[in-house]
């Protein structure tokens, strides 16, 4: 059991570090589609990546251990891809008029809210989960946050993104031990991707050509943020505390601000390395024996 969440910890990290590198693409992609337009057609391409994963398991006939009820299935992909759809909106919509900075600490907020949210589900979450949860607030604080902070237009959006984003992972923690995670994840990017395209004909009549001159971002968001991310989210998930999950993929703050200065040439301050330090102790100090955390109050 402990082996396979740690198995599950490495899947969310890995998650994390996808996420981290979307941010990149998410903004430059903005520079030739709008919002509604990008998370449109890269959760299409995230539900297309997943097909042959699907088939390549009916055919091989590695089918889940656990006999998935198909109205389960389709009850938790809708959902899921509802919610889906709004946070990633919203955060792609915030973008546009906060920076990068502000939108990354705002979305990690999750780390808190689901705690939170759990407390009004009856879920037990222990002292020490909450001084990571404390922890890497501060970390968030000190990673993202490089000047006064303040409440604008895009900050409200993406505060939106987060709460939206906390009820998605507790969606995901009810469905995916009662589902085939990859199926799952399939029928929520498709959902994600026919309702995102309703207000992206609507409202910004999107052009081909703009589309095809934002293929590297789509791609990338598409396939490794969309079809292999939520669906590591969803298998990830299996077996873990919300509160710890939600701790770990908050490190997609961190693996942003790499991969702006890998990729961008921005580079970390101090300030910043501490905030890194700061996460990396949170997420240490939640995976330890997390059979003690239900048992301390």
């Amino acid at each position: 059991m402990e082996r396979q969440k740690t198995k599950n910890s490495g899947l969310l990290a890995l998650t994390a570090l996808i996420w981290g590198v979307a941010f990149v693409a998410q903004s430059v992609g903005m520079d030739y589609v709008g919002p509604f337009t990008f998370n449109a057609v890269r959760s299409l391409i995230g539900g297309l990546a997943l097909l042959p994963c699907i088939l390549w398991q009916d055919r091989s006939k590695r089918r889940p251990a656990q006999e998935t009820s198909p109205k389960t299935l389709w009850l938790g992909g809708v959902l899921c891809g509802l919610a889906l759809c709004a946070a990633s909106s919203l955060q792609q919509i915030g973008i546009a008029y906060t920076t990068v900075g502000k939108a990354g600490f705002i979305t990690a907020l999750y780390i808190v809210i689901v705690p939170v949210l759990g407390v009004f589900m009856k879920k037990k979450t222990g002292v020490l989960l909450w001084i990571s949860v404390a922890l890497a607030s501060t970390g968030l604080y000190f990673l993202c946050i490089t000047e006064n902070l303040s409440i604008g237009r895009g900050d409200v959006y993406v505060l939106a993104c987060a709460v939206i984003f906390s009820f998605h992972i507790l969606l995901v923690d009810y469905f995916s031990p009662r589902t085939d995670g990859v199926r799952l994840s399939c029928i929520q990017f498709f959902v994600c991707g026919l309702t995102a395209l309703i207000p992206a004909l609507l409202q910004e009549r999107p052009q081909v050509t703009a589309v095809l001159a934002a293929w590297a971002p789509i791609l990338y968001a598409g396939v490794l943020s969309c079809g292999v991310g939520y669906t590591l989210q969803v298998i990830g998930q299996k077996g873990l505390d919300p509160t710890v999950a939600s701790l770990i993929l908050s490190l997609e703050s961190v693996f942003s601000v790499l991969a702006g200065w890998l990729l961008l040439g921005q580079s970390l301050s101090g300030r910043e390395i501490g905030g890194c330090v700061l996460m990396a102790a949170a997420i240490v100090l939640a995976q330890i024996k997390p059979a003690v955390h239900e048992n301390v109050t």
